[in-house]
């Protein structure tokens, strides 16, 4: 199977990005798989009962990030 990769960056309010990621937990928690949907293309991701789950926090002078990552 060939590699799929989505690459999407949008600047948001904190209220809206947490909206998109209980969306997504919500439906992480509902079915064992995830759909996408950009420029018109729907895709279909699924997900096992069991995954891996990676949190990463980086605090600079500058710019923060915190990184979720989910792989099986």
């Amino acid at each position: 199977m060939d590699l799929i990769e989505i690459a999407d960056k949008e600047r948001l309010s904190r209220e809206d990005a947490a909206a998109r990621l209980r969306d997504l937990a919500d439906a992480l928690a509902r079915n064992n798989e995830v759909v996408f949907e950009r420029g018109g293309m729907q895709i279909t991701v699924h997900v096992p009962d069991e995954v891996n789950l990676k949190l990463e926090v980086e605090i600079g002078d500058e710019e923060s990030e915190l990184e979720i990552e989910l792989t099986w």
